[in-house]
């Protein structure tokens, strides 16, 4: 999150070069920045066990790899759009950053819940 955070703080203090570019950025880290609080408190609050209906491990899953995604492709059009403005160069390493931690999220969190599932039986 703090990495998301970063990246979202060096776009938007930068000047851009391209508007679209790095408006679909700040959309991408806040969308992610939003859901990803939003499963935090899902888990705080333990909510997951009042609406069984829902999947959770799949809905975190399928976030993780939407947002990923997402993220990835944010970030190469940031870098590509950057021309050597260290803010946004930063702001795009940081999106890099941030889509390489969602990507060890999306594997830890497969990995827990997996291993949860075989010992649960």
């Amino acid at each position: 999150q703090i990495s998301l955070l970063i990246g979202f703080i060096c776009i938007n203090s930068s000047a851009w070069t391209d508007y679209s570019a790095y408006s679909y950025f700040q959309i991408v880290t806040m969308c992610d920045l939003v859901m990803i609080l939003f499963f935090y408190i899902i888990h705080i609050f333990r909510i997951y066990r009042m609406l069984t209906c829902v999947s959770w491990p799949l809905a975190e899953f399928l976030h993780y790899l939407i947002g990923t995604i997402l993220l990835l492709i944010a970030s190469i059009v940031a870098a590509s759009r950057s021309y050597n403005i260290t803010g946004l160069v930063a702001g795009a390493t940081f999106g890099f950053l941030a889509t390489i931690l969602c990507v060890l999220s999306i594997w830890s969190s497969y990995k827990v819940s997996c291993v949860t599932q075989s010992t649960s039986k």
